[in-house]
């Protein structure tokens, strides 16, 4: 106990619980875990899907790593075969956390991969000769963290980020709600942008040390199913609704622009994946269409049946 502080006032009081990912390495943000493989990996070209965003082609460029962009169609699938040189690498994107079943299919093809889990927080099957990213952000109220699964060290020099002068978005949104808390979310954004490499910081690995992981899941997957059921008929993605685990968003294509400015007037805030993709050459119809229609509905933890209904009704109201 020599050296431990004892006494004094109190802290946010955090129960310890099991950590999700507690095999993996842990750094500050999902891009820098990447950029780890990549350097680790001394690769030379990533093929990458159009539809991702910007963050990791800044990646690659900051590495003089060459980008190789490939389609995919409407399985999200590679649209034709990729071909892998001498230390080139496939980074796949498991979108929605609802492709499970792809990434498995890609593993069994393709020695040299990278599985972008970003949007998949509770996908587990791990192949130890296969790279696993992570982002804790886009699934809990943490500023950094990213989670990374292969083999390979951090360099022992690498110091921790410290989130307690960037995390007061959080706590605002408490008070103020999410419109209020926007700019300093933004502030946070914009140094995860610019930052370097460092270890997760110690208050985000003790928030997802207290998180009740089997509940998230399941209401997750409830919201998920609940919300599939009542707007499949409607969707133009095909959906494999049996097999989530934990999804990131229900993922909505409908062909018309109007209703997620509907949604957004009614304080539903749905994002957009993401329009640097349409400024890309060769863009294929299918990826076009993600961008600029697809709904990416909240059916986090955070939200009840009753969120979901309301929704619904918004959604069929304006088809």
């Amino acid at each position: 106990m020599k050296g431990k502080e004892i006494g004094g006032y109190f802290e946010l009081e955090l129960e310890k619980k099991n950590e999700y990912h507690k095999g993996a390495l842990k750094l500050n943000s999902a891009r820098f875990c990447i950029k780890e493989i990549l350097k680790h990996t001394n690769c030379v070209a990533l093929h990458l899907p159009y539809y991702i965003c910007d963050s990791i082609v800044e990646q690659c460029m900051k590495l003089n790593i060459e980008i190789k962009f490939y389609n995919i169609n409407e399985d999200f699938l590679p649209e034709n075969e990729i071909v892998l040189r001498d230390k080139e690498y496939l980074l796949y994107v498991n979108y929605f956390g609802v492709n499970d079943h792809n990434v498995k299919k890609l593993i069994d093809s393709y020695k040299n991969i990278i599985i972008d889990n970003t949007q998949a927080f509770f996908y587990k099957d791990i192949d130890r000769s296969v790279y696993y990213v992570y982002s804790p952000r886009k699934f809990f109220g943490v500023s950094d963290g990213g989670y990374l699964y292969g083999d390979l060290e951090l360099e022992d020099t690498l110091i921790f980020d410290e989130s307690h002068n960037r995390a007061g978005y959080l706590l605002k949104r408490i008070e103020k709600g999410a419109g209020e808390a926007y700019n300093l979310f933004k502030d946070n954004e914009i140094y995860l942008d610019h930052c370097s490499t460092m270890k997760m910081s110690k208050f985000t690995e003790r928030v997802l040390q207290s998180i009740d992981y089997d509940k998230v899941k399941s209401i997750r997957n409830h919201n998920f199913n609940y919300i599939h059921e009542k707007l499949y008929t409607i969707n133009r993605l095909r959906i494999h609704s049996s097999k989530v685990h934990g999804p990131m968003v229900y993922p909505l294509l409908i062909e018309n622009e109007s209703i997620k400015a509907e949604l957004i007037k009614h304080k539903i805030y749905i994002p957009t994946y993401w329009q640097e993709v349409l400024t890309r050459d060769n863009i294929n119809e299918f990826e076009e269409k993600l961008v600029k229609y697809l709904l990416p509905i909240p059916i986090d933890q955070r939200y009840t049946t009753e969120h979901m209904d309301y929704i619904v009704s918004l959604v069929r109201r304006n088809v």
